[in-house]
């Protein structure tokens, strides 16, 4: 019994990561470049359970058959299909049309990868990210740097846009941010268009649901639960008697 307690305890915590993780994708719905994340679980290998109590003097050894202890997460994934393009207007408003990331230099010197390019200047006219983070370009002759503009021209060709072979080796910092594990190459003509956005691609439609399943089982392991909970007082109460 409290091996089966156990067990539903797992499968509930995977539900819960579940359930955040699809709150966390509508809380995005409008963010720009914002990629939805998805959660691959499974179930865990089934084990031969056996006792003691066969046989005349209960002590023959008897297969009780399998038993699996719950699920388990196997991946956290972010899907970097395309977000539709929205036009702004603005000449600090960047979007990528197809792959590319917009490249970022961190606080700490590090860089990181976003396609989110709803981007500003500060007071030195240097294009940084909503954080203040600065925004990589080149220059002709292929130095990498920050950019200067003014609210009304900066130069779409300077952006350095980085791309990856492949993306499940990212690993996302938070909301639109991503750090690379392996190195990256430059595109030399990316899909760039100036004063439009991409928008989230998350599909509420598809969180909806994946809320109502989620729901519909964690309705259905506190059942379980409960119907634990009577059998083991039932049997403590019965030991009490006896």
């Amino acid at each position: 019994m409290i091996r089966s307690i156990s067990t539903i305890n797992r499968s509930m915590n995977v539900l819960q990561e579940k359930q955040e993780n699809a709150s966390a994708n509508i809380a995005n719905i409008s963010t720009p470049g914002y990629k939805f994340q998805n959660i691959i679980a499974s179930t865990l290998e089934s084990h031969n359970l056996i006792n003691h109590q066969g046989g005349p003097h209960v002590n023959r050894r008897v297969g009780v058959g399998g038993f699996i202890f719950g699920n388990q997460i196997d991946e956290v994934y972010s899907d970097f299909s395309q977000g539709n393009l929205y036009e702004t207007e603005k000449a600090t408003d960047f979007a990528l049309d197809g792959r590319g990331f917009f490249t970022i230099r961190m606080d700490n010197g590090t860089l990181a990868y976003t396609r989110n390019g709803n981007f500003r200047l500060n007071h030195e006219n240097e294009l940084v990210t909503l954080e203040g983070y600065h925004v990589l370009g080149r220059d002709g002759n292929g130095n990498i740097g920050i950019i200067y503009g003014d609210e009304n021209h900066i130069h779409a060709g300077e952006v350095l846009i980085t791309d990856f072979n492949e993306y499940r080796n990212l690993r996302n910092l938070g909301e639109t941010l991503y750090e690379a594990e392996e190195a990256g190459f430059i595109m030399e003509s990316p899909f760039l268009r100036q004063g439009y956005l991409e928008m989230s691609n998350v599909h509420i439609g598809d969180e909806l649901v994946r809320l109502i399943e989620i729901s519909r089982e964690f309705e259905s392991h506190q059942k379980l639960i409960h119907a634990a909970d009577e059998t083991l007082s039932k049997a403590v109460n019965e030991v009490g008697r006896v």
